[in-house]
């Protein structure tokens, strides 16, 4: 944010000079004059600081936030509803389903300049495998900046099509990191009928920018029984509000019913409290296997479910070399004890050098959720790492109605490929625009050897990148992709886009599908392979369903080396596709295509909404030369470009908005006019 700029509003809509929009809503009203780079919200329960903020930093209060005066909502409101997920038959027989779930504490980013819709970098630490995960939290705050977050929406977005509900974090932090206990009280101040005016305005935040609820971490020492009292009264509030509005709320193990900040590393009568007047509780780092056992005995009598404890895992310093006592978590012996609560998982990402490729991340970030082997239906019983894969079942969200589509988009890249051409050389990260993607990865059946299977950045057919298969194919290998339940009629068609890298073998490929689940958990899918064409270059080819009827459970590709002695290959799936053969409309395009703020090359885009299902939009510059650049895309209908020149000889800029269907078809372009 960058009170004060100067703007520029010599603006043109088509040859028109354009109509700034009034002032969209919802947050402090020091940010009402904000025109440059929109970013993440945060907020103080209040009262602010003594002295002044430091550079980049802007300080709001909850308190004082209205509906009226926030410049940046319409970056940072989700789009994206929370889909519904389904449990396919597990990968493995030590998976389980209805018993251990996982919360994650994420810090995506800073408190404070933490861009609202990505960055011109593939450096981010782009989750991806939401299929383990039950809850995600936007960790982060401080005592400097502010306390109360809310995420992201690109990260939201992401997280809801994947079926993962997402909370903004409340984190009054300890002394010794600058918490002050004025804090606390001013989150839990009550007004004259007895009711908790924050606690209505953190739901009416939550329900504006779209995301799922808070998560309560009330670490700031010094308090006594009444403010214990008063938190207790808060936390029960914020959950009935909360819930009225589909929201929910965790509480973090720290505070206790005295008042006083004692972690119990249980739920125990200090703390029991909070848990009955929440919806769930993270336990602190200091349990042990019989605090965990008491723990979920506890909660059964309490009729709770004992998987609403998440059992605090710090992974922050070592992730997948920490050393956990996993069997009292998720004994393999037995029904599972409690959930699981990872903290900073993101090491994957920032333990890695400076030079850290998105290839380098996903290799480890892979490792970490889907354990040593890196295949889910084969767990390594060396591993000490117990990934989630090898305790719980993965969730998918591929189903209801079609069309279905994914291009493998990871939600960053090095580069922005449209019909496999690069349309953009710049690096960037949007998790907005991730797609669906494969929930256990990677699943391969083959009697020969295995070949690697990773997200690879160097080449894609839409997006960022494509799933690479390479390696000896001495077998016939089958890769699993998508757990479905999708709907499958007279008419239904499989599109699969893919290419062979020059100098590697040939392949033969075959479409897998499967209308029934395995048999057992960890058991191949009973698959029926249709044969498919060939081709050099990305090339889509287009498969019948003939003879095929019921539901779609399973979707996969067998691939086959030409050369029947086995040969190296480098094969790529660009893109798949279920649909009816006559699916191919584009969506309507969106309107009133505008500018509403600028400064030199700074420029805020917002439009109208496009009728009908649309997955994205993308913002394209029109070159003099005829080309186009992207310039990015997301799912909110507001985006910010930063940085922009003047072409040589260039009077005015051109620009070119679409909107983008599940089948990435796109409609016809609006444009607007920027005079330099």
């Amino acid at each position: 944010m960058n009170p004060g700029r100067p703007t520029r509003r010599s603006v043109l809509i088509a040859g028109a000079a354009a109509t700034l929009l009034p002032t969209p809503a919802f947050a402090a009203p020091q940010a009402a004059a904000n025109t440059g780079q929109p970013y993440a919200s945060y907020w103080y329960p209040d009262s602010l600081p003594s002295g002044t903020p430091g550079t980049g930093i802007t300080w709001n209060s909850l308190k004082t936030w209205t509906a009226d005066s926030d410049a940046d909502l319409a970056f940072n409101a989700a789009a994206v509803p929370l889909a519904a997920r389904f449990t396919p038959t597990p990968a493995n027989s030590t998976a389980r389903s209805g018993q251990a779930r996982i919360q994650s504490l994420v810090s995506f980013g800073p408190t404070s300049s933490n861009p609202s819709q990505g960055a011109a970098t593939a450096d981010y630490y782009a989750l991806t495998h939401w299929s383990y995960l039950d809850e995600l939290v936007f960790w982060g705050g401080s005592s400097g900046e502010g306390v109360i977050l809310a995420p992201n929406a690109p990260i939201v977005d992401a997280a809801h099509r994947h079926g993962v509900p997402v909370l903004g974090n409340i984190f009054l932090p300890p002394v010794a990191y600058g918490g002050q206990l004025q804090w606390t009280r001013d989150l839990v101040q009550k007004d004259s009928a007895g009711h908790y005016p924050l606690a209505a305005q953190l739901v009416a935040v939550a329900a504006a920018y779209g995301f799922d609820g808070w998560f309560v971490n009330a670490e700031t020492s010094g308090g006594n029984t009444a403010l214990g009292t008063d938190m207790q009264g808060f936390v029960g509030e914020l959950t009935s509000l909360a819930a009225a509005q589909g929201q929910r709320v965790t509480w973090y193990d720290a505070m206790t019913v005295n008042g006083m900040v004692s972690w119990q590393g249980a739920l125990n009568t200090s703390n029991q409290a909070f848990f009955q007047a929440a919806n769930d509780m993270f336990i602190d780092f200091r349990w042990s296997a019989s605090t965990l056992a008491a723990s979920g005995t506890k909660a059964d009598g309490l009729g709770r479910s004992r998987y609403e404890l998440w059992a605090g895992v710090d992974v922050e310093s070592n992730g997948s070399s920490t050393s956990v006592s996993w069997d009292a978590m998720v004994p393999t012996t037995k029904a599972h004890i409690t959930s699981i609560g990872f903290y900073r998982p993101e090491w994957t990402r920032n333990h890695l050098p400076a030079s850290r490729t998105p290839g380098d991340f996903h290799a480890v970030d892979d490792r970490f959720w889907t354990g040593q082997s890196l295949d889910p239906s084969k767990p390594d019983g060396t591993d000490t790492w117990r990934a989630p894969a090898v305790s719980v079942a993965d969730r998918s969200t591929v189903g209801g109605a079609l069309p279905f589509a994914s291009v493998f988009n990871t939600g960053h890249g090095l580069r922005w490929y449209e019909d496999g051409v690069v349309t953009s050389d710049t690096a960037w990260n949007h998790l907005g625009l991730q797609d669906r993607l494969p929930s256990r990865r990677w699943v391969v059946w083959t009697t020969g050897q295995r070949p690697t299977v990773t997200f690879d950045f160097a080449d894609a057919w839409r997006g960022g990148g494509s799933v690479l298969v390479s390696g000896v194919l001495d077998q016939p290998t089958t890769l699993d992709l998508y757990g479905s339940q999708l709907p499958l009629g007279d008419d239904t068609v499989v599109d699969l886009t893919f290419r062979t890298d020059g100098g590697s073998g040939s392949v033969n490929v075959e479409l897998a599908v499967a209308t029934a689940e395995p048999s057992t958990a960890g058991s191949t899918p009973p698959y029926t392979y249709l044969p498919v064409n060939s081709v050099d270059g990305w090339h889509t080819v287009t498969v019948p369903l003939t003879g095929l009827s019921g539901t779609l459970h399973v979707i996969g590709v067998r691939l086959t080396a030409a050369d029947a002695s086995g040969s190296t290959v480098k094969w790529r799936l660009g893109g798949i596709a279920v649909r009816d053969a006559d699916d191919t409309q584009p969506p309507a395009a969106p309107a009133n295509l505008r500018i509403t703020d600028a400064s030199g090359g700074d420029l805020r885009f917002a439009w109208d909404a496009a009728p009908g299902a649309v997955r994205q939009y993308t913002l394209h510059r029109l070159l003099p030369d005829g080309t186009r650049r992207f310039l990015g895309g997301t799912c909110q209908r507001a985006f910010f470009v930063g940085g922009l020149q003047a072409e040589q000889g260039e009077q005015q800029a051109w620009f070119e908005l679409r909107a983008t269907g599940e089948l990435y078809t796109a409609s016809a372009a609006v444009t607007v006019a920027y005079a330099w």
